[in-house]
């Protein structure tokens, strides 16, 4: 096990160096500029969208412009917010939110301009069905002699889908929360256990395909959104007169580096706080990740400026509101400083020590609605990767590979498993990131002409 680790570890550092960092940071302020900062101008626009002032069942595609969105978000909004946070600031201390925040806004343009490829350049699966998706938008935009960007994109991508995190964490808070505070004992098979009910249940729900996995996230990822806002506005409300000095800690932090406790690599600790942020704020938004445009480029639409602009409205719900109010909460009631807890744990102890009792189960339902709802989009997304690779007729071959990597999440350390998917995510940015800088200008080309239309109608 410790081999393991130590192997995640160097395959996480590996992958997280200063080309991916550029890549991701500076091709993503390259796509703000070059959009004239278009996500930030068009917000009302993209609620008229996401409402479906717009919607036309003609369209071609599968789901609505909401479904789309609340796909992605059911995966991005999952235990990035609540496990990621908190190891972001055990890690890097208050300074890391600022990095994430700056990660979000840079990525709600990289959203932007990945979901509209996603759906200006749709292409066939093998049984003649239209799909979106990095993968397809590498083909159908730069043509056959990228094809191996957009292999490279579905092998990690089929285990970047692993929904390793989200299950290693949900038995974690499980065992915190649940069983051991009652006298249950904790083990290889308790953890069994809980990794064959979610296997049950995700195995009901993925089965169903896409039309099922999106009407489940379309009411589970408001609800989980509104109950999780509504329990941090009691703790934030609680330690109000914290407030005030930890925003101003973020803000100064983010430049000193005081509180980081990670090894001096580039540009010493604030280099190395960066790539922590950035790095968390990935694992939070996954814009730059490639797997958000797979939902989106599902979209019931023939106007690929349109889901775009519903695409970049993901990092503003889950970075800059969902894992601020995390990182406060964890902030304010001081257990980052005074607990050696971690991810999830760490976050429950935040809500024990503000609601004391009745906090931590309170947190119990998000987790569990968070993770659950991740392990049906996750579970979409590797599907789609296995597809491209090996044909649609074989799909479902990744069923039982997510399955059984449900079992084995259940039973790894945390630590493992964080590295391992920060590592894969790496490998699964360097294709998107790449054909979304080459295509720009043809995104640029077509949002002038949209808003062209948009104007004179």
């Amino acid at each position: 096990m410790q081999n393991l680790y130590q192997f995640s570890e160097k395959f996480s550092s590996l992958a997280w160096g200063m080309p991916l960092l550029l890549l991701l940071i500076g091709g993503g302020l390259y796509l703000l500029i070059r959009s004239r900062f278009v996500p930030f101008c068009f917000f009302a626009h993209a609620i008229q969208v996401l409402r479906g002032k717009y919607d036309d069942p003609n369209d071609p595609g599968e789901i609505s412009h909401f479904k789309a969105l609340t796909t992605a978000l059911s995966s991005t909004i999952g235990m990035g917010n609540i496990a990621g946070v908190a190891l972001a600031i055990t890690v890097g201390g208050p300074g890391a939110l600022f990095w994430m925040w700056i990660s979000a806004i840079v990525g709600m343009s990289t959203k932007f301009f990945t979901s509209t490829l996603a759906v200006m350049y749709r292409g066939k699966d093998s049984n003649g069905d239209l799909q979106g998706g990095p993968m397809y938008f590498i083909r159908e935009g730069l043509g056959k002699r990228w094809q191996f960007l957009a292999v490279l994109f579905s092998v990690f991508g089929m285990f970047g889908a692993l929904p390793v995190v989200n299950v290693n964490q949900l038995k974690q808070a499980i065992n915190d929360i649940i069983l051991i505070p009652n006298g249950v004992e904790v083990s290889f098979y308790t953890n069994l256990i809980i990794a064959i009910v979610l296997v049950l249940v995700t195995s009901i729900v993925i089965l169903g395909g896409l039309k099922r996995i999106s009407g489940i996230a379309s009411k589970m990822v408001p609800s989980m959104v509104l109950l999780y806002f509504f329990l941090v506005l009691i703790i934030l409300g609680i330690n109000y007169s914290e407030i005030p000095k930890y925003v101003t800690l973020i803000f100064t932090d983010a430049f000193s580096a005081d509180y980081i406790n990670d090894e001096s690599m580039y540009g010493g600790v604030l280099g190395a706080l960066i790539i922590l942020g950035v790095k968390r704020g990935a694992f939070s938004n996954e814009a730059g990740i490639g797997t958000a445009p797979m939902a989106h480029g599902a979209a019931k639409t023939d106007e690929p400026v349109r889901e775009g602009l519903v695409a970049m409205l993901g990092p503003v719900i889950d970075t800059l509101i969902v894992c601020t109010l995390t990182g406060l909460t964890i902030l304010v009631t001081d257990v980052w400083q005074t607990t050696s807890d971690n991810g999830v744990s760490l976050t429950a102890s935040a809500f024990e020590d503000a609601l004391p009792g009745f906090g931590p189960y309170a947190l119990m339902v998000c987790v569990v609605i968070f993770s659950v709802s991740s392990l049906f989009s996750y579970a979409y997304y590797g599907t789609k990767c296995l597809s491209f690779l090996i044909g649609a007729h074989r799909k479902h071959y990744y069923s039982y590979i997510y399955i059984l990597s449900i079992v084995l999440a259940a039973t790894l350390p945390f630590a493992t498993v964080i590295n391992f998917i920060d590592g894969i995510f790496a490998f699964m940015a360097i294709p998107t990131m790449l054909a979304t800088i080459i295509l720009a200008p043809k995104v640029v080309k077509e949002t002038k002409a949209y808003f062209k239309r948009h104007r004179n109608t």
